[in-house]
């Protein structure tokens, strides 16, 4: 199954932009909920992509990466990001405590995606043939899968324990106070330190238990089963 470039952009344009500024959405609405009405205040905490999308991070670096796999071939992992939602943990009602729920809403705002475009699989399968062969559902079962693999990709990257990152945070929520600091203050060089691990092929490795996980669950909703799931992944991202 081979995409041209337009097929790929068709394919990946939605699911991109929805999981990429729905994560930064879902962290404005929790820390909203938690006290904290900064991201309210910009206009942030909504479902409108327009106001999270960042010119750089939700639409050239995807775009590029589209291309460059086509020009360059072989498989590729697509990320990118939003406008920060900005979120004053002091002004939180308990700020290390609920910090933690900041932190998580992101991820699991991407998990929700990630079952959400599952279901997205389902119906296209319903509409005709299978998950594998064309039919006129095969749109909606690509996109499906192309929704499952950014979300569960930003998902495990953001749950990596690595400030400041989300899962970072909540190791800083969790830890006791004066490691909790500690841990805190490796944040300025946490980009470094991710960049090193990407370099090094370690990252895939660290992420690949999460993804494994969401891919499973994301078979069971979609009704497929794992190795189908699999080859429709490798079919959008080859």
């Amino acid at each position: 199954m081979e995409l041209n470039l337009i097929q790929k952009i068709t394919i990946w344009v939605i699911p991109v932009i929805f999981a990429i500024t729905l994560h930064e959405a879902a962290h404005g609405y929790v820390a909203r909920y938690f006290g904290d009405k900064s991201a309210w205040m910009l206009g942030r905490v909504t479902l409108n992509p327009l106001k999270h999308i960042d010119p750089v991070g939700t639409i050239l670096v995807p775009l590029s990466i589209l291309l460059m796999s086509k020009l360059l071939g072989g498989g590729f992992i697509l990320f990118g990001w939003a406008k920060p939602v900005p979120v004053n943990f002091a002004a939180l009602r308990h700020p290390k405590q609920d910090m933690l729920w900041v932190a998580l809403a992101g991820p699991a705002a991407n998990l929700f995606m990630a079952l959400i475009w599952a279901m997205v699989i389902h119906l296209g399968v319903a509409m005709g043939g299978n998950a594998l062969g064309s039919s006129y559902g095969q749109p909606l079962v690509l996109m499906g899968a192309a929704g499952i693999f950014i979300n569960a990709v930003l998902m495990a990257l953001n749950l990596f324990p690595l400030p400041p990152l989300d899962g970072g945070r909540i190791a800083v929520s969790l830890l006791p106070g004066q490691y909790a600091w500690r841990y805190a203050s490796i944040e300025p060089y946490g980009f470094y330190i991710l960049l090193f691990l990407m370099m090094m092929g370690w990252l895939n490795v660290l992420l690949s238990p999460v993804l494994g996980v969401v891919l499973m669950l994301a078979s069971v909703f979609a009704g497929i089963g794992n190795s189908d799931m699999v080859y429709l992944i490798q079919a959008v991202t080859s």
